[in-house]
């Protein structure tokens, strides 16, 4: 089994920026990817960026040229840098892994409000 846990979600300004974590333990040599979603109220969960084992990297639309993925291979952590953030940026973001056999796995989540 693989463990995930996102944190360093927050209050913050429109304009400002966040960077989310997320560590993973357990089974983590079964993981081909991380990704990171989110969810608003009344929303679907979406995908907000993926970064494969190898280090390729998939971005939403929405956050493409304001977010950055990246991973810690030693600290098995990916992190998300999240910069010029809106409002419409607010949800709770998810970590994903995706592992061998079809396999998934989710984190809990960590809630990023941004104000106007």
């Amino acid at each position: 089994q693989v463990q995930l846990v996102e944190s360093g979600g927050g209050l913050v300004q429109a304009g400002e920026s966040l960077r989310l974590s997320c560590a993973a333990s357990g089974s983590t040599f079964t993981i081909s990817a991380i990704g990171w979603y989110r969810q608003a109220p009344g929303n679907q969960r979406e995908l907000v960026a993926t970064i494969s084992k190898g280090g390729r990297t998939n971005y939403a639309d929405s956050m493409k040229g304001r977010s950055t993925i990246s991973r810690d291979n030693a600290k098995n952590t990916v992190y998300l840098q999240m910069n010029s953030l809106k409002p419409e940026d607010t949800a709770v973001y998810y970590c994903k892994a995706d592992q061998w056999g079809g396999r998934e796995s989710w984190g809990k989540g960590t809630l990023v409000t941004v104000s106007s």
